[in-house]
């Protein structure tokens, strides 16, 4: 109080000093600048300081880092995100009160006792130095003598020297891209991370996260090109010719005359990946799942993810399943919830229709997340051990409990094969197939048109969408089970197993594991009949033999396209049906598939572009099937 009451003292005798001038001169004529030499904003009664520093790193580039301490903090540690979104997003807010500053979901962290440090990575917005999009690590792809591993270590070790109120411990947290700035400092972490949590992260570009689906380009990410490498900020989206982004990619053609037309040409990293379509040494030589198992870290972690996550849903479970493979598990944890992409950050009480049993995310941060950084950096142990895996179910509605979980395998898989007569079921079929023209002029929508990409509530949840809207139309083919009497629970990654002719030289499959509810449901009423996507993706036809070397189909001849699916931990229940929905076109989120074998579809012709008629096979010319992790009963921990 009795600071309160000098600032106010000293603050009256300030306007009187200046009255006094005004009155020299008649109250008619300012001298001088109306900014001040230097704006003092009153902070005496905030519960926070916060600091803007320039961390010098090993090669004389400085990085632009906020720290915010709770007033009077004492030995509390610390919490680094590295991002290039711009570190000031997360204190943009101005409030004496600490809570309110910050983003939801370090709220819960200002609670529990954090000091928290934001840093624009090394070339963006603050930060000096040069942008490189996901820069790999030092080595052939990369000869500096810097990478995100030195700069976080340069800047983790700056921290620890210079934050006085600090216990000298920091956890290191991020989602996206900055999930890919927590698994590069991992790689060769400083001795001061004590624990860490990449969530989503951005692992393998190609195989299943930002850029591409087994080979299929995903063009939401056009925008993002522009937004994230023609400005040192924030840089503009692609201009729009109408309200509808499906009509908008279908008239520019390929991705590559969309991006030419918006003058990509001037950007490196479209340069550099237009060049690279198949998976070669440019995308495996940044892999960061097999770079993470040959530098492993002793740091405990929690890898975290969506089960319907929308941008990044291979990278944390494929690492997991890389670090297992290797021996290298104790330290490592495995999250899946029921979330879109960085809704973990948020809340979390549904996705879409989904209705779950309170805000999942903010319970999980509460109870697991925050307990288990708590256990590394403040020496306290949870009130229950953190499980090795930790895994939403959302058909009954609870979190799951795993000792263990099965890796990328194809044993214990039971087949569920494709029927004649639009049927599904675990019995072999009897010989036939099923046809339909996909057709480029008229390709499939991800979700109901008219569609823009920049509204989020819609792309967020589109992997739920309700599939009724395609299912009707002639070049989706559907199957399904009869009702079902008893559950079906499966645990793990199912397989797609396709055995397909075409009339193409070239073309995609997407393969969904849809949820039929029963047509009426009283306690939701507009699930009825709703069809749920579980797991789906999409395959690029030209890699069947080969993710590196691609080649053309032989048209007419059956082929077999085998992949994964995202990993699914449910329960199909009485009275529902399992659907499965195959097609060869999810327009505009994935490129076209021109359907002529051409050497790179980022630059195909107008007239490349061609009908196809696709035939699936069931019976013994091929016994079409997905291929389901099914268990008997749940082998979650009681």
């Amino acid at each position: 109080m009795k600071l309160r009451k000098s600032l106010v003292v000293a603050s009256l005798f300030a306007s009187l000093a200046v009255s006094a001038a005004w009155s020299q001169n008649g109250g008619l004529v300012q001298t001088g600048s109306d900014i001040p030499a230097k704006w003092q904003k009153p902070e005496a009664d905030y519960d926070y300081v916060k600091r803007e520093v320039m961390i010098p790193m090993r090669d004389g580039v400085k990085l632009h880092t906020i720290i915010v301490v709770p007033k009077g903090a004492d030995h509390l540690p610390m919490l680094l995100e590295r991002t290039p979104y711009d570190a000031n997003f997360f204190t943009e807010k101005d409030s004496p009160h600490l809570r309110d500053i910050v983003w939801a979901a370090n709220r819960e962290w200002v609670d529990d006792g954090y000091i928290f440090v934001y840093q624009d990575i090394r070339g963006k917005y603050g930060s000096e130095g040069d942008y490189v999009m996901t820069r790999p690590p030092m080595g052939p792809m990369n000869p500096t003598k810097t990478d995100d591993t030195t700069d976080a270590w340069d800047t983790v070790d700056w921290l620890v020297k210079n934050v006085s109120e600090s216990n000298q411990r920091v956890g290191m947290i991020g989602s996206s891209y900055d999930g890919w700035t927590v698994t590069m400092a991992l790689l060769g972490p400083h001795p001061a991370v004590k624990v860490a949590a990449p969530e989503s992260p951005m692992i393998d570009g190609w195989m299943g996260d930002d850029w591409f689906h087994y080979g299929a380009f995903r063009q939401v990410n056009l925008d993002y090109f522009t937004e994230q490498t023609s400005k040192t900020g924030k840089g503009d989206s692609g201009p729009r010719w109408s309200a509808d982004d499906y009509q908008n990619f279908l008239d520019a053609g390929s991705a590559g005359n969309w991006a030419i037309e918006n003058g990509f040409q001037q950007l490196s990293f479209w340069n550099r990946l237009s060049t690279h379509p198949a998976y070669d040494a440019f995308w495996q030589g940044q892999a960061l799942d097999k770079i993470t198992v040959a530098h492993p870290s002793t740091v405990p972690t929690m890898w975290l993810q969506g089960l319907w996550d929308q941008e990044d849903m291979y990278g944390a479970i494929h690492t997991w399943e890389a670090l297992k493979a290797k021996g290298m598990i104790a330290n490592n944890h495995l999250v899946m919830g029921p979330w879109y992409h960085s809704q973990v950050n948020g809340a979390a009480e549904n996705l879409g229709p989904l209705k779950w049993k309170g805000d999942t995310a903010a319970d999980f941060r509460r109870n697991v997340l925050i307990p288990f950084f708590d256990t590394y950096l403040k020496d306290r142990k949870p009130a229950e051990p953190t499980p090795q895996v930790l895994i939403y179910n959302p058909a009954e509605n609870h979190w799951d409990k795993f000792s263990d979980w099965p890796g990328a395998t194809e044993q214990h898989l039971t087949p569920l094969y494709l029927q004649s007569n639009n049927g599904l079921a675990f019995r072999a079929a009897s010989a036939g197939e099923d046809s339909y023209v996909s057709d480029p002029a008229k390709p499939v929508p991800f979700i109901e048109v008219p569609l823009q990409f920049s509204t989020h509530p819609r792309w967020a949840t589109w992997l739920v969408q309700d599939q009724r809207f395609v299912s009707t139309r002639t070049d989706v083919i559907s199957y399904q089970t009869p009702i079902l009497t008893e559950p079906v629970r499966v645990e793990g990654a199912p397989f797609a197993d396709i055995f397909a002719k075409t009339t193409g030289t070239d073309g995609d499959f997407i393969v969904k594991i849809i949820d039929v509810y029963p047509p009426t449901v009283a306690e939701q009423p507009e699930m009825g009949g709703y069809q749920l996507p579980v797991s789906m993706d999409i395959f690029r036809g030209r890699y069947r033999k080969s993710f590196a070397e691609p080649s053309a189909i032989p048209a007419g001849e059956v082929q077999e396209y085998k992949f994964r699916l995202p990993t699914m931990n449910y329960v199909f229940k009485p009275g529902h049906r399992i659907m499965v929905q195959v097609q060869s076109t999810l327009f505009p989120l994935y490129d076209r598939n021109p359907q002529s074998y051409v050497p790179n579809i980022f630059f195909a012709q107008p007239q490349d572009y061609q009908k196809a008629t696709v035939s699936i096979e069931h019976g013994s010319s091929g016994a079409s099937a997905v291929l389901l992790p099914v268990v008997p009963a749940s082998t979650a921990i009681q």
